[in-house]
């Protein structure tokens, strides 16, 4: 089953994962404490399909979807349904495993303001991991 995005169809299964977000996040209080000093906009796309994540002191204070107008964000990570739906495995494969690695291989492109993003590395990369929680309950 397929939802509409406004750009588009989104796999219902990736609607969900990127929907669990600041609950995943919000509910994970080390995973809060390490973002403690992130306050950002990030956009993050799967497919054509745009989710705007407004975040304060590690906490994810809103989920936006569908196409923004004028929406503003500090940086962006961009890549297909397939490569998102293989980063957020329980066990990812080899070149999906890490952000990085996803970039190498061009699955992956990250855009715009990169300094909060390299500055909390470690939160960034874990608050988007946090669905593969999801494949190991699910």
């Amino acid at each position: 089953m397929a939802e509409a995005t406004g750009q588009g169809t989104l796999a219902a299964d990736l609607a969900a994962r990127i929907d669990s977000l600041p609950a995943l996040v919000n509910g994970d209080p080390w995973l809060v404490h390490r973002g403690r000093f992130v306050d950002v906009e990030l956009l993050v796309e799967i497919g054509g399909a745009a989710h705007y994540l407004t975040i304060e002191h590690g906490s994810v204070v809103a989920l936006a979807r569908g196409p923004r107008p004028l929406r503003s964000w500090r940086f962006a990570l961009r890549a297909g349904e397939a490569a998102w739906r293989r980063f957020w495995q329980e066990m990812p494969e080899p070149h999906y495993h890490d952000l990085f690695a996803m970039a190498k291989r061009g699955e992956l492109s990250i855009e715009g303001d990169l300094q909060p993003f390299m500055a909390n590395l470690l939160y960034f990369k874990d608050l988007l991991a946090a669905p593969r929680r999801q494949a190991r309950e699910g």
